[in-house]
């Protein structure tokens, strides 16, 4: 197994370079931006549906209201994800040009609105057809911001712009210097839709579900949908955030098929479509990526170790929130050998379940969007309509994990059990302590490398701003929220907050130093590239390492001090 391991992590490079690709995190980041507004119509769907599950309904004027807000917010959300993908893509392509090059990404956004508009829209009698608009748009939105934001770079290169006499203001000139690539971007778009329209006989968004419908439907299948399952948990165990790189690749379908199902419930129809934004949050990722919901109540019951029953105590909170790096790092999970064949089975496991659930049991699949971070038995329940179905499929997964799991952790508890029995006779344990002494915070292994410890005094640290970059905000908060305690026991004048990747540029001047989390590392040039003009110092963490201080105040206040003097 030990083999195994060495040869994956011998492709851990190419895989970050995967995970760091310009396109994929675009698709990503253009979705976290646009997520309020799709939470924001998820609220006032569930106020329209929910009452009909109680067999309360709802007067009809409230109902029709309650439907309006709906569709005017996910109805666009096509074109909400194509400005906002395009921004993201715009700025990661403006940090690489050359000094003094820049790239106008509010224009580069509303040149993508306009190409997406030319691409999903239909004239009809008296107005436009909608249909392509939202969800069913989506595969466009990426292809018009793709297209604007290389146009825009490949004229920022050029120097292809009208050059406006010194003596005009800078505003106006700004505006004659977008002129070529807003244009060049629509027309692109146009010719396409021009194109698709004389062969196909319909628009280029029509076409383009037409076109991709085989796959969607093939992703849809046991097979498909363990194959997602199981990749996002195999780039997980490598260290690299694998729902990153997995996600963008089946965004469009994601998202559409939650759609098409509140579309089929409402038609008195069962919600068919598994492959949801539901499904990736709490079947094929129950408690986190790799399906670890259970695993730290396993360390807890079952383990003699008093790592396992630390580690189990630390994360089990964050892990019913689907916040699993704690005991991803700290037991630690990744790149175990004990953990390969459980973290990748489990999800695949619960994806096949779920799929022989709506198939086979006629349960209903998931026809809203809740947020990730809600523990993953409730979003299945609300999620799927609170059908009484999905209460045991709940169970159902949540067994079988913990079955698929329990012979590893035992294995795994027996060589912790023995390694430490080994250090007790040698009177080597954390210190000195006795085999029954229970510690105080999570034991890292002996392979992770402790934080630096070097603080100065109070009246020598000068005021330190840290910001804390995950993938969620959920780990970074732990993070932040323990520099924090830590610099008010030692009395420091160090605050530290916490952002996910992605909301941290408009707010990147207001630090001194950036702490990024073991998830977000592939990322790191880009990050050192934004923190750069502004003389910021961007610092990597390692797993262990990283969790431990999220557990260790004092510790992570000395940590971001020693580094911000380094």
């Amino acid at each position: 197994m030990n083999a195994i391991i060495g040869f994956i992590e011998k492709g851990k490079p190419f895989f970050n370079k995967l995970a760091g690709n310009a396109y994929l995190q675009a698709i990503r980041d253009g979705f976290l931006a646009a997520m309020p507004a799709i939470l924001f119509s998820s609220i006032f769907i569930l106020c329209a549906a929910l009452p009909e599950v109680f067999g309360v309904t709802l007067p009809a004027e409230l109902s029709s209201w309650l439907w309006r807000v709906y569709n005017l917010s996910m109805g666009i959300v096509g074109i909400l994800v194509a400005a906002t993908t395009a921004r993201a893509l715009g700025e990661s392509f403006s940090r690489k040009l050359p000094k003094g090059m820049t790239m106008n990404v509010v224009s580069v956004m509303l040149a993508s609105i306009s190409g997406y508009l030319m691409l999903a829209v239909t004239e009809i009698d008296g107005g436009i057809d909608v249909t392509y608009l939202g969800t069913k748009g989506l595969l466009c939105s990426f292809i018009a911001a793709f297209i604007t934001a290389n146009m825009y770079k490949f004229c920022t290169l050029k120097n292809i712009t009208i050059k406006m006499p010194p003596e005009v203001p800078g505003v106006i000139s700004n505006v004659f210097k977008n002129v070529f690539p807003f244009s060049f971007s629509v027309l692109c778009c146009v010719a396409i839709d021009f194109i698709s329209t004389q062969f196909f006989g319909v628009r280029f968004a029509e076409s383009l579900i037409t076109l991709f419908s085989p796959l969607f439907s093939a992703a849809d299948s046991y097979f498909g949908l363990g194959l997602i399952a199981g990749a996002m948990a195999f780039f997980w165990f490598l260290g690299i955030h694998g729902p990153s790189i997995v996600e963008p690749a089946v965004a469009a379908a994601i998202y559409a098929n939650v759609e098409a199902n509140l579309m089929l419930v409402q038609n008195g129809e069962q919600a068919s479509h598994a492959l949801t934004v539901g499904f990736n949050n709490f079947i094929a990722c129950l408690g986190g990526t790799g399906c670890t919901l259970v695993v730290p109540f396993l360390f807890m019951w079952l383990c003699k170790s008093k790592q396992l029953k630390a580690v189990g105590k630390a994360s089990f909170i964050p892990v019913i929130f689907n916040v699993n790096e704690p005991v991803l790092f700290a037991a630690p999970i990744v790149l175990n050998p004990y953990f390969f064949v459980p973290f990748l089975l489990a999800p695949i496991a619960n994806a096949v379940l779920f799929k022989f659930f709506i198939d086979v049991l006629s349960m209903n699949s998931f026809i809203y969007v809740l947020p990730w971070a809600t523990p993953a038995p409730v979003g299945l329940f609300l999620g799927t309509g609170m059908a009484p179905m999905a209460l045991l499929c709940s169970v159902v997964l949540i067994a079988v994990d913990a079955l698929i799991y329990i012979p590893f952790v035992k294995a795994y508890d027996s060589t912790l059990v023995q390694e430490e029995a080994e250090k007790v006779v040698q009177g080597d344990v954390d210190g000195g302590q006795t085999a029954d002494t229970e510690p105080a915070a999570i034991m890292v292994p002996e392979k992770a490398e402790p934080a630096e410890a070097a603080t100065a005094p109070a009246e020598e640290t000068k005021p330190l701003s840290v910001l804390v970059l995950c993938v969620g905000a959920g780990t970074s908060a732990m993070f932040a929220n323990a520099v924090n305690k830590g610099a008010e026991a030692k009395h420091l004048p160090v605050t530290a907050k916490a952002e996910a990747f992605g909301a941290h540029t408009d707010i990147l001047d207001e630090f001194q130093l950036v702490v990024l989390s073991p998830q977000v590392q592939s990322r790191y040039d880009e990050i050192k590239a934004d923190a750069d003009r502004y003389g910021i110092k961007v610092v990597k963490t390692k797993g262990a390492q990283y969790i431990g201080l999220t557990k260790d105040p004092e510790g992570a206040v000395d940590f971001v001090v020693s580094e911000s003097k380094e």
